[in-house]
């Protein structure tokens, strides 16, 4: 989905305010996981981060509150969330690098294009449908890996390697559209 970037006065929003929220649960999180070694609270927080990603985007949508900040916000907002837990599991979970550093490249890579897809055409490109299911993938495997403090070694390994195959599936499909977008 691609919008045209455009002087937008909506700031203060119901999702760009659920979005700041959730940029202010990471510390949170951080702290209950590696300080406090509550994984249960941990993870119960990383959910209401996850929820939260959720009901701005409905509300955004469905109440027409969508905004340029909020485009920028709610990502930014995921994908910090996404990588402090990431780097809290490597505590106990060494092959977790392997979903940050696809994720981090992934990222790097889709916000240099954006950026140049932006100044070239003056369109914003939305999330498709592998980047949201590249993101319950995600959400799924850390929840688990929080919850299930006694995983095995071979489940363990076999969820981050279901997951970092679906962020790289979405890198690969994102990496083609971008590109076509600046030809």
């Amino acid at each position: 989905m691609k919008t045209k970037v455009k002087n937008d006065p909506k700031i203060f929003t119901i999702p760009n305010i659920l979005s700041f929220f959730r940029l202010c649960l990471i510390p949170f999180i951080i702290w209950l996981y590696c300080v406090e070694q509550n994984y249960i609270w941990a993870g119960n927080v990383l959910i209401l981060s996850g929820l939260t990603d959720i009901v701005d985007g409905f509300i955004a949508r469905r109440f027409h509150m969508t905004s340029d900040l909020g485009k920028i916000l709610d990502p930014v907002a995921d994908k910090l969330t996404q990588a402090a837990m990431l780097l809290c599991l490597m505590l106990r979970f060494r092959l977790m690098i392997i979903p940050l550093v696809l994720m981090l490249a992934k990222e790097t890579f889709m916000s240099v294009t954006g950026f140049m897809i932006i100044q070239k055409s003056g369109t914003v490109c939305g999330a498709n449908w592998h980047g949201k299911v590249a993101t319950c993938f995600l959400y799924a495997m850390m929840i688990l890996h929080v919850f299930w403090h006694e995983i095995t070694p071979a489940a363990s390994t076999l969820l981050i390697i279901a997951c970092a195959i679906m962020i790289l599936v979405s890198f690969v499909l994102y990496g083609i559209r971008n590109m076509k977008a600046l030809k």
